[in-house]
C-alpha cells in the first residue's frame, strides 16, 4: 500500500456564514489521483486551496510529507507550493506575453535554474507533450488544449510530488477534454506522482483512482442526492504505460 502524502485533519474553514469546509478528515496516498465532485458552493475548491497551502483554515490542519502546511507562514507555504506542489487551473493562468517555452522556463529559473539550461529542459518536455515546434509561440496563438498542456508541463517540469487542478478541463470541448485528461493522468499518478483535482464533469473524474464528493463542507463517498442526477461512468484504472512517455514534475510558483 502506498504510503500517505497528503492528509487533513478537522479543517474548518468559514466565508461570512457560510461554512466552507465543516470538520473533514482525509487522506491521499502518494500515487493516488483523487477527484473531488459537488455542487457550487459545496467547498470543494476551497479544499482544493486548503489543502495545496494557498488558503489558511480556521481550524484543523493539512500535513504533506511530515511538514504541517497549516502551521507555516506565507513565506514558507510559497516555498512549499514553489517545490513541492504544481497546479494547473481552467484557465492556465499563463503569462500571455510569453512563449510555451518562457511560461514553462519561469519555473524552474524561479528555482534557481540558469535560464539557457531551463529552456533546454522546458523544450524536452513540452517536446513529450507533443508540442514541438510550437516553443516559440505565445499563449494567445495555441489552442486551448495546447495552452493546458503547456500549463501541465509548468506544473511539472520542476519535480512537483503533487499537482492541484482546478477544473483543468472545464472550458475544453469533450475530444479535447479527454486529451488533456490523459496527459495530466500520465504526468502525475502514471509516474508513481500525485493527482487531486476539482471537476463538474463525472467522465473526467472517472479516470481518477477516487471520487470524492463534497456537500455542505463535508466529504462522502456518493454524490449528494438529486432528482436530475446521473451515476458518474465506472473508474478505470490509470495506465502507468501513458506515463513513461511524459516528464518529471514541476511546480507552479504557487501565489496565495
Amino acid at each position: 500500500m502506498n504510503t500517505t502524502i497528503l492528509s487533513a485533519r478537522s479543517l474548518s474553514k468559514r466565508y461570512g456564514d457560510g461554512i466552507a469546509l465543516n470538520n473533514v478528515d482525509l487522506d491521499i496516498a502518494a500515487g493516488e489521483s483523487v477527484a473531488i465532485m459537488g455542487a457550487s458552493g459545496s467547498g470543494k475548491t476551497t479544499l482544493l486551496h486548503t489543502l495545496a497551502g494557498i488558503t489558511s483554515p480556521d481550524a484543523g490542519s493539512v500535513n504533506y510529507a511530515g511538514t504541517e502546511v497549516s502551521a507555516l507562514n506565507e513565506t514558507q507555504r510559497s516555498k512549499l507550493r514553489r517545490e513541492a506542489f504544481g497546479f494547473v487551473f481552467q484557465a492556465g493562468l499563463l503569462i500571455p506575453e510569453l512563449t510555451a517555452i518562457e511560461n514553462v522556463a519561469l519555473a524552474l529559473m524561479l528555482n534557481g535554474v540558469p535560464r539557457r539550461d531551463a529552456e533546454a529542459q522546458s523544450a524536452g518536455w513540452l517536446a513529450h507533450l507533443g508540442l514541438a515546434g510550437m516553443e516559440a509561440r505565445r499563449i494567445g496563438e495555441l489552442s486551448g488544449g495546447q495552452a493546458q498542456r503547456v500549463a501541465i508541463v509548468r506544473a511539472q517540469v520542476t519535480g512537483a510530488r503533487i499537482v492541484f487542478a482546478d477544473e483543468p478541463t472545464g472550458a475544453l470541448d469533450s475530444h479535447t477534454s479527454a486529451n488533456v485528461m490523459s496527459a495530466l493522468l500520465a504526468a502525475t499518478a502514471g509516474r508513481g506522482n500525485t493527482l487531486v483535482l476539482v471537476t463538474h464533469d463525472p467522465t473526467v473524474a472517472a479516470r481518477c483512482s477516487r471520487t470524492l464528493y463534497m456537500h455542505d463542507g463535508v466529504i462522502s463517498l456518493a454524490p449528494a442526492a438529486h432528482p436530475d442526477a446521473t451515476p458518474p461512468p465506472v473508474a478505470h484504472p490509470v495506465s502507468t504505460q501513458d506515463g513513461s512517455t511524459f516528464m518529471q514534475n514541476q511546480n507552479w510558483a504557487g501565489q496565495p
